[in-house]
């Protein structure tokens, strides 16, 4: 009998929706990520029977204290997010835990893997097909189901075609929107891994799971443009190669880079999938397409209601389902030698008559604007000096978090075509310290991108500034720091 269940990637995309349906069920769920503070933002810390360890498999550690007492595995885990070399990474951990796997005593071994192409090759998709292979040769009897496009709020290729069709007039795609898929609904897909865990097969199981309808690219981007009242049209672009087509998701959809390109070498590729199988074992209505869809566009607010929003009331009532789920992001980071201490000091002088370290002049300039479609930048909030708390008003920005020393988080306050926020992290690594400042962007459409874009230049050339006044104010020094744009 299963007792406890260890999912491996719980912080992706589907360990996160995975961990609370088991934990749910009354299954003690041992739950790893890379990141523990990224878990610990999900709230899941507060439940009883989930565990969270920080685990990142690269590291070589020792796996047999992960596994200890563990009756099933969850194997969620991809290198989509990891870089250029991702495969060589993803490859590389699954050996490390199938090693792991061979001196444990588990008994049961789920892997999620993707449906493969009928005909021509693609790298990502390829190395999931070899990480099931390299499951396998750990001696324990592994299941890998294999799933296509997964409809749900935050699946990196749903969200690639829904920011298509938010975000562009006309839509010129990649030649791939021809190709056919099978996708399936977030909530078939969860049913089907809770309820593996019922069998104990004999042998290693390699199984399609897809919803009622294979349908193009095309034809699903048509069909969720009809669901959100747009009439798109597509026009697609035989000179796209996958590289220039990653770049066009680039400036298109917020869905990170890597992600993007990595989903790029599959989507150009028919995914059929063999579902009968699946089906047969564990029945159950699957979702059409459409009603995938209304699901998880119904679901799209909880982007927001989320502590990264510090569940914030004046973030809820201000999003829409027209934002893009992921956010564009431009900051800069400075190392320095000035503590924790005296860095936020300085970070809670922010605005007033003092402004905002660097370039007040533009900053003025963006508060008059605002004020000239009616909106509140002006208007100055007092506040006592040297104090700052959670809903405080700096000028027009809202305190949405604040960590002491640590982390300042302010909502977007001017009007503007979508919904974003500004944070200040301090990081103590030792030796020294770093100041990052980052502007967030939930873009509203195709005017929200080209907001983005337009604003752009002005944030780098701001951040940086206000990273090195920051730390000149603290009477420290810097060097050099970097810019990070997605």
């Amino acid at each position: 009998m299963i007792k406890t269940v260890l999912v491996v990637g719980a912080s992706g995309y589907i360990g996160s929706h995975l961990v609370p349906e088991l934990a749910n069920s009354g299954y003690q769920v041992k739950a790893t990520g890379r990141s523990l503070p990224l878990m610990q933002k999900r709230g899941w810390g507060n439940i009883q029977n989930i565990e969270l360890i920080e685990l990142d498999l690269s590291l070589k550690t020792d796996l047999s204290p992960i596994l200890d007492n563990v009756d099933a595995v969850f194997f969620l885990v991809h290198g989509m997010a990891h870089g250029h070399d991702f495969i060589e990474y993803e490859l590389d951990v699954a050996r490390h835990f199938s090693q792991a796997l061979k001196q444990s005593q588990v008994q049961r071994v789920i892997y999620l893997g993707a449906l493969q192409p009928d005909k021509g090759q693609s790298k990502h998709l390829a190395a999931r097909k070899a990480t099931g292979e390299i499951l396998r040769e750990s001696g324990k009897i592994i299941t890998e189901l294999r799933s296509g496009i997964i409809i749900g709020p935050g699946s990196a290729a749903f969200e690639v075609m829904r920011d298509f069709v938010y975000h562009l007039p006309i839509m010129l795609t990649p030649k791939w929107v021809r190709s056919r898929n099978s996708p399936i609904a977030l909530r078939n897909l969860l049913y089907y891994l809770t309820e593996l865990l019922h069998f104990m097969p004999s042998r290693h199981q390699i199984l399609d799971v897809s919803g009622p309808e294979p349908l193009t690219y095309s034809q699903q981007m048509k069909q969720l443009g009809k669901l959100m009242g747009k009439n798109i049209h597509i026009v697609p672009l035989p000179f796209l190669s996958p590289q220039l087509a990653a770049q066009w998701l680039r400036v298109i959809t917020s869905v990170p880079t890597d992600i993007a390109k990595a989903l790029i070498g599959g989507l150009q590729h028919d995914l059929t999938a063999h579902g009968e199988a699946i089906q047969a074992l564990i029945p159950q209505y699957l979702l059409t397409y459409d009603e995938a869809v209304e699901e998880a566009l119904a679901h799209e607010e909880e982007v927001v209601r989320s502590e990264i929003w510090g569940f914030d009331p004046d973030a809820l009532a201000r999003w829409n389902k027209g934002f893009g789920y992921y956010p564009k992001h431009a900051g800069y980071t400075l190392e320095t030698d000035a503590s924790s201490e005296d860095l936020w000091q300085a970070v809670k002088q922010l605005g007033g008559e003092q402004g905002y370290f660097y370039a007040n002049g533009l900053w003025r300039i963006r508060e008059w604007l605002d004020a000239l479609v009616g909106g509140d930048a002006l208007k100055r909030t007092a506040r006592i000096e040297g104090k700052l708390n959670l809903g405080d008003y700096i000028d027009s920005w809202k305190v949405i978090q604040i960590r002491k020393n640590h982390f300042l988080s302010l909502l977007f306050g001017m009007k503007a075509p979508g919904l974003g926020r500004l944070e200040f992290t301090i990081e103590d690594h030792g030796e020294h310290r770093t100041i990052d400042i980052r502007a967030w962007w939930h873009p509203a459409g195709f005017m929200g991108l080209l907001y983005w874009f337009a604003m752009m230049p002005a944030h780098l050339f701001i951040f940086r500034g206000m990273t090195f006044a920051l730390v000149k104010a603290c009477k420290a020094k810097a060097k050099d720091g970097k810019t990070i744009t997605q």
